[in-house]
């Protein structure tokens, strides 16, 4: 009989044969390894799929939602790492029935994701338009990377681009006019390509960042200015800019996602339809884009006080 530790082994390879991120593998074998010895220490008993019921699950579930008082999401995180270690042990044929097939998941309201609203994206332009006043006038050596920073930022503002997309693009990519402008995605989530055009915003920090860049043989549109580098700049650098103009502004644990929630979430406000909207941020499900349009506790709070006017 295999070892609680043989059996972790051999789904741990069953993960990464899947070519899971490093984050996710290791969550689900954390969050399996929490049920083993949660199991072994209700029935006494040595962890083995064999020795699952589909009790245990629904015990599990109900102990992770009582006793340790965990929110909807992580239950079902949870739920669903061991689901997928149940579906492997169905796979290699180390029990002949599925323990979580008819537990069902803890049913939860769709959460509205975090973004910017109007008196917060103020502040962030308001922070940006700060630093590049400071630099200019103290730091001029530093004015050439405080500018990249600033017109990066508000391009990922003002285009609703991914983290790793904005940072790929290259000067090919992108073609500006007085009037229009559009960047070329060549490789989005599931290595989609799309075409997103540039507003008036996302035009006007692409060119005053490009007026201004040094010419060189390095193809990416965002580049280290302080070191020489062939490459474009890191997803690292692009989170600690953010982080600092959080700072400036106030604005605690400002992600680039949420830069691109908060412009989908611009586009919903001016009444665009979920299609455009979905087309805009490479999703190839408009369940996905229905998100924007599910009201967040703000929404909810004007709401109740219009009722008041």
């Amino acid at each position: 009989m295999k070892t609680t530790k043989d059996i972790f082994s051999a789904f741990e390879q069953h993960l990464q044969n899947k070519d899971l991120s490093l984050l996710t593998l290791r969550g689900y074998l954390s969050d399996v390894q929490q049920f083993a010895r949660w199991f072994e220490q209700t029935n006494k008993e040595t962890f083995t799929l064999p020795a699952v019921t589909p009790t245990d699950i629904r015990g599990y579930r109900q102990f992770l939602q009582g006793s340790q008082k965990r929110k909807a999401t992580t239950v079902n995180r949870k739920l669903a790492a061991l689901t997928s270690l149940m579906s492997w042990g169905m796979q290699s044929g180390q029990i002949t029935s599925d323990p979580t097939e008819n537990v069902k998941s803890v049913k939860q309201s769709a959460a509205a994701p975090r973004w910017l609203d109007k008196h917060e994206q103020f502040a962030l332009q308001r922070a940006i338009e700060k630093d590049l006043q400071l630099a200019r006038l103290r730091y001029p050596r530093r004015y050439v990377t405080r500018r990249r920073d600033a017109s990066l930022i508000l391009f990922l503002l003002h285009t609703g681009l991914r983290l790793s997309e904005v940072v790929a693009l290259e000067l090919s990519d992108v073609q500006i006019s007085d009037r229009k402008g559009s960047a070329l995605v060549r490789r989005g989530k599931g290595n989609k390509q799309r075409t997103v055009p540039l507003n008036s915003e996302a035009r006007t920090a692409m060119q005053e960042w490009l007026a201004i860049r040094t010419q060189s043989a390095n193809p990416f549109i965002w580049v280290a200015v302080e070191a020489s580098s062939e490459e474009g700049i890191s997803g690292r650098a692009v989170q600690r800019i953010l982080r600092r103009y959080a700072q400036d502004a106030g604005l605690p644990k400002l992600t680039p996602h949420i830069l691109r929630h908060t412009f989908a979430k611009n586009l919903a406000n001016n009444n665009v339809g979920l299609e455009k909207i979905a087309a805009l941020l490479g999703h190839s499900s408009l369940n996905t884009t229905r998100i924007y349009i599910t009201p967040d506790a703000r929404d909810l709070e004007r709401a109740v006080e219009e009722l008041e006017s």
